[in-house]
Order: C-alpha cells, then sequence, then structure tokens
C-alpha cells in the first residue's frame, strides 16, 4: 500500500505564495497519476488540481488556473503545488491524492491513496 504524507501548509496572507509537498513512502511508487484535493469548513472535496504520471497531461480547477501549479519530481517520489496569488478562499485542508493509473482523473472515488492532508489558511 502506497502511503502518502502532505507538507508545507502555512497561514499565509493573501496574495502570498505557498508549496505545498506530497512525498509517497518506498523507493518507488510506479506509474501512478496523482492530484491535489482540498475541502473547506461546510464544503465537499474538490480536486484542485492533477497530473499524469508522466508530467505531461495536467488538470487545474478553474478557480486556481493560472494561480497554482502542480508538478512531480518521480525519481524523488514527490509531488507539488505551488500556490501564488493566495486568496482567502483558498483555505481548506489540502489532500494529496494517487491512482493505479497513468491518466487523472476528476472524480475522488478514482484515486486509491491519500494523504492525511495539510492545513492551508489565508489570512486577508
Amino acid at each position: 500500500q502506497v502511503q502518502l504524507v502532505e507538507s508545507g501548509g502555512e497561514l499565509v496572507q493573501a496574495g502570498g505564495s505557498l508549496r505545498l509537498s506530497c512525498a509517497a513512502s518506498g523507493r518507488t511508487i510506479g506509474s501512478v497519476a496523482m492530484g491535489w484535493f482540498r475541502q473547506a469548513p461546510g464544503k465537499e472535496r474538490e480536486l484542485v488540481a492533477a497530473i499524469s504520471w508522466s508530467g505531461t497531461s495536467t488538470y487545474y480547477a478553474g478557480s486556481v488556473k493560472g494561480r497554482f501549479t502542480i508538478s512531480r519530481h518521480n525519481a524523488k517520489n514527490t509531488m507539488y503545488l505551488q500556490m501564488n496569488s493566495l486568496r482567502p478562499e483558498d483555505t481548506a485542508v489540502y489532500y494529496c491524492a494517487a491512482r493505479k493509473f497513468s491518466a487523472w482523473s476528476i472524480y475522488t472515488n478514482a484515486y486509491d491513496y491519500w494523504g492525511q492532508g495539510t492545513q492551508v489558511t489565508v489570512s486577508s
């Protein structure tokens, strides 16, 4: 079983930047697509960004497109989410997820592995 651990969540001021990391346990996680989800208080979990195994195909939610960048370094078994121009509405628990396919999916239930989440709080 793959274990994922998120890190990098912090309290940041609006307009600031933050970089989240997701590290997979073990030396390899195989050909898995990965994604970042977030869940704000009182709201459903939503897909923020996703990336294919190769890194050549990505997805971004409309609310973050142009501000967030997803990337991965497979040799390090690590995925990143660079978040710029943060807004208070970006405040949420951010989750790392992976699925046992090389292609990403927009569906939450398509992902097989999940991290514990990391809190991102954007103050105004």
